[in-house]
């Protein structure tokens, strides 16, 4: 029994955040089925690496679905998206506010069929406001969330990520509202919208900002990979050439730390009693650190702040991540059967229950593997499908 059995979910987004939601909700038991335009498909199946033209990044964010390739914005599409409608919990879009109403698909329409129908629309910038119409990619996110202008040395440009994170974010926390919403018309019955914007999520990753300026009129700068709440913490480079990463937002650990690397007397400084006090002093105690580390290999490092309960970790590349011990036996990744590479890893699921835990059962599919299929369980015909493949309205 997992704890979506029974729920079932459409999922008409595309890209990241809107798919990343419905991957979570079909880890965990939904009936998830991925609707993709007939010819384009999801402009996610082009985003990544790939193995003899197959996606693979596809392959997991796509797990757990069920594929149907259908043109929505066809008056004809339109209505095979209405009678799926009908026995659906949740549907998950992220076009440009105003599309699914153009397409005859909005809020007023759909809950007249299904009135506890939870509609989750994603955007980069909501339903509304001045900033509602603009294309919404991660990227623009990333900046304006002043996520952007922290991040990177300070002598150096704004940082952007290496990958999604914006659209990542804004997928977990919409994973979390549809539940939310669940939750809620469970005991009333009612169906309801659920607006989430990328922006939100990530200004709320990017940290007080906002506040620290209504309050003391401050706004934060770049410190490369030091942290403006406490020190030591940074990236330091070992004898051998491995770089390790430190953090003491704990007053005991950035104790434990000073003393294993040769200097307790700074414990009893005044400044040193918590960590705004130690920022002050970064220089000198990441001078210190530097040192200590520098003139050790990886190795010794590691034993000698594991044995002394200080918190230290490599910093992992692709490989040290798979090769990990701890990440194989705790089955952070996953090794799974694929139709096309056999078996593959993939991240495993996020969270682990114990009494209803989720399972992969399938990765992702091909354009229309499914077509046939979720419309003969909509009643369609044999003749009927074959009229909307011809139509260039399903693949």
């Amino acid at each position: 029994m997992m704890p979506l059995d029974g729920i079932r979910v459409i999922d008409a987004s595309s890209i990241l955040a809107g798919p990343l939601a419905a991957q979570i909700l079909g880890d965990y038991g939904a009936d998830v089925v991925k609707i993709e335009h007939p010819i384009k498909g999801d402009s996610m199946r082009g985003h990544g690496p790939s193995k003899d033209g197959v996606p693979i990044w596809w392959k997991e964010i796509s797990r757990n679905k069920r594929h149907l390739a259908l043109n929505l914005g066809k008056p004809e599409g339109a209505e095979v998206l209405k009678r799926m409608i009908a026995d659906t919990d949740v549907l998950v879009e992220n076009f440009r506010p105003g599309t699914f109403e153009k397409w005859g698909l909005g809020p007023d329409v759909l809950h007249a069929i299904n009135p506890g129908l939870i509609i989750t629309r994603l955007t980069g910038f909501g339903q509304q406001g001045p900033y509602a119409q603009r294309p919404g990619f991660g990227t623009l996110v990333e900046a304006m969330s002043g996520f952007a202008h922290l991040t990177g040395p300070a002598d150096a440009p704004p940082t952007l990520p290496a990958f999604g994170l914006a659209d990542t974010i804004a997928g977990i926390s919409a994973s979390s509202a549809i539940l939310m919403a669940l939750r809620h018309r469970d005991k009333t019955g009612e169906g309801q919208v659920v607006d989430v914007d990328l922006l939100s999520p990530m200004l709320t990753a990017a940290g007080p900002g906002p506040s620290a300026y209504d309050l003391l009129g401050t706004v934060g700068s770049r410190n490369g990979n030091r942290s403006s709440n406490n020190a030591p913490r940074n990236t330091y480079l070992t004898k051998d050439g491995k770089w390790l990463a430190i953090s003491t937002s704990a007053q005991s650990i950035a104790e434990r730390v000073m003393s294993l690397v040769g200097h307790p007397e700074v414990i009893g400084e005044p400044w040193f009693a918590d960590g705004a006090g130690r920022v002050q002093h970064v220089d000198l105690l990441d001078g210190y650190v530097s040192d200590w580390i520098g003139a050790r290999d990886r190795d010794e490092v590691m034993r000698e702040f594991t044995e002394a309960g200080a918190a230290v970790a490599p910093v992992y590349d692709a490989r040290d991540v798979v090769e990990d011990p701890h990440v194989r036996d705790a089955e952070i990744l996953a090794e799974v059967e694929d139709e096309d590479f056999g078996t593959m890893l993939q991240h495993n699921l996020m969270w682990r229950l114990e009494k209803s835990p989720g399972t992969i059962r399938f990765t992702g599919r091909a354009l229309g593997a499914d077509s046939d299929a979720i419309l003969a369980e909509l009643g369609y015909s044999d003749t009927e499908i074959a009229s909307l493949r011809e139509s260039d309205l399903i693949k």
